[in-house]
C-alpha cells in the first residue's frame, strides 16, 4: 500500500485524526470484530479513510469522543461502507449510534450493475483493476499489536471506497438511481436504530407453516424467550438452542423433563437450567383459549401460495430485468411472502412507501385484482 495508515489508541489522537478526516466530502469507513462465544460482537478496529490515508482506531483502548461522534453523525462527510450490515452493529456498540449519512456501496452496486450482494474484493477489482490480498481475513483482530499485515488488510478495506463511489455515483446520477439507493440505505440506518422486534423471530422459520395454531404459539414464546435470553447471557443462539430445536419442541409439546430431554442436540446443560422454564411455556401456550391463538401460516406448498407466488415472482423478474437491476433489489423475498400472506389472509397487501412503489404498483394491481383462491 501506497498510502500510509496511523494507529489511533489516544483521544488526542483520535481528534487530530477527525480533524483531517473533516475537510474531505466522503469517508470510507469499516470495522473489525470478534463473534464467537458471544452473541453481541466484540469492536476491535475502526477504520476510517480518505483515499488517501487510514486510520485505524483501537476501540478497546480508546472510547469515542466528541470529534469523532460529530464527524460520523449527520453533519459530518458522507459515509461509505460495504455490506454495513454487522458494521452498523458494531457502531452501535461503540459509538451508540448509527454513522450518517451513509452510503453502502454493495447496495449502490447492485442498482449500477444488476449484480446484488458483490464483495468488495472483487468490486475493487472490477471497478479500479486492483487484486486485493485477503491474507489476514480470519486473523484475531483483538490481538495487540496487530500485525502489519493485519493494518495493511485493515487499511485497504477503506482505501478504494471513495474513488469507487465516485463511480457509482456518477453512473446512478445519469440513470436517474441515486435517489433509489440513498433510500435504501436510508432504510438500512432506520431499521438498524430501531429495537429489535422479538416476538415476530418465529416468522423466520421456514417451516413455520407446518404447525398448527398451538403449535405456532408455542414456536413464537419459545423463540421470543430465546432471543431475549441470549441477549442477557450474550452467548449465540446454538449455544442455548437452535431453531431446528425449538421448532421440535413446539412440534411435541412436551409436558415434563423426560420428554423434553428426549429431544436431539439439546444439552444436558439446557435440560438443568432452563428445562422448567421451557415446560412453564408450554403449559401456558396449552391453557391459551382458542381465541388467543395466532392465526395459521398459509402453506407454502398449497395451490393458493403457488398461484400467487408464481405470477409475483415473474412480474417482479420481469420489471427488475428491464431496469437492469436484481430483484431482491425490488422486493426481497420476506416482504414477497408477507405480501402472499396478507393476500390469503384477505387482506390487499400496501405497497412499500418509497421508490418501489410506482414500479410496484402495476404488478400489485395485476397479481392481486381477483380474490385469493382457497
Amino acid at each position: 500500500m501506497t498510502q500510509p495508515w496511523f494507529w489511533i489508541d489516544s483521544p488526542e489522537a483520535l481528534n487530530d485524526a477527525c480533524a483531517q478526516l473533516a475537510q474531505s466530502d466522503v469517508i470510507g469507513v469499516d470495522t473489525e470484530f470478534l463473534r464467537e462465544t458471544t452473541f453481541a460482537p466484540i469492536p476491535a478496529l475502526i477504520q476510517l479513510g480518505n483515499g488517501q490515508q487510514a486510520w485505524l482506531i483501537d476501540p478497546m483502548t480508546v472510547a469515542p469522543t466528541d470529534a469523532v461522534r460529530h464527524l460520523l453523525g449527520p453533519e459530518g462527510p458522507v459515509k461509505l461502507l460495504h455490506a454495513c450490515g454487522e458494521d452498523l452493529e458494531i457502531f452501535q456498540l461503540w459509538l451508540g449510534d448509527i454513522p450518517r449519512p451513509m452510503i453502502d456501496t454493495q447496495v449502490a452496486e447492485g442498482f449500477c450493475c444488476g449484480e446484488a450482494g458483490m464483495g468488495y474484493k472483487r468490486l475493487v477489482e472490477q471497478r479500479l483493476g486492483v487484486d486485493l490480498p485477503k491474507d489476514a481475513t480470519r486473523s484475531d483482530w483483538t490481538q495487540r499489536p496487530l500485525t502489519e499485515t493485519q493494518c495493511r488488510y485493515a487499511a485497504l478495506d477503506v482505501q478504494y471506497l471513495p474513488p469507487i463511489w465516485a463511480q457509482q455515483k456518477a453512473e446512478l446520477t445519469a440513470s436517474g438511481r441515486l435517489s433509489w439507493v440513498e433510500a435504501c440505505c436510508q432504510a438500512m440506518i432506520e431499521v438498524a436504530s430501531h429495537p429489535v422486534d422479538h416476538s415476530h423471530y418465529y416468522l423466520r422459520h421456514r417451516q413455520a407453516w407446518r404447525l398448527d395454531a398451538r403449535r405456532l404459539a408455542a414456536l413464537a414464546r419459545l423463540c421470543a424467550w430465546r432471543e431475549e435470553e441470549i441477549r442477557r447471557r450474550n452467548i449465540p443462539r446454538g449455544y442455548l438452542a437452535n431453531d431446528g430445536q425449538l421448532m421440535t419442541i413446539a412440534e411435541r409439546l412436551p409436558k415434563n423433563i423426560y420428554s423434553l430431554a428426549d429431544i436431539q442436540g439439546l444439552r444436558p446443560s439446557f435440560i438443568k437450567r432452563d428445562g422448567e422454564t421451557v415446560l412453564d411455556m408450554i403449559q401456558k401456550v396449552l391453557a391459551l383459549p382458542e381465541s388467543e391463538l395466532p392465526k395459521t401460516l398459509p402453506s407454502q406448498q398449497g395451490t393458493a401460495w403457488k398461484s400467487t407466488l408464481k405470477p409475483l415472482r415473474a412480474a417482479v423478474n420481469e420489471v427488475a430485468e428491464s431496469l437492469g437491476i436484481a430483484p431482491e433489489l425490488l422486493m426481497r423475498r420476506r416482504e414477497r411472502e408477507e405480501w402472499i400472506t396478507d393476500w390469503l389472509y384477505g387482506t390487499r397487501p400496501a405497497l412499500p412507501d418509497d421508490w418501489r412503489a410506482p414500479l410496484l404498483a402495476p404488478i400489485w394491481d395485476t397479481v392481486f385484482v381477483q380474490p385469493a383462491a382457497k
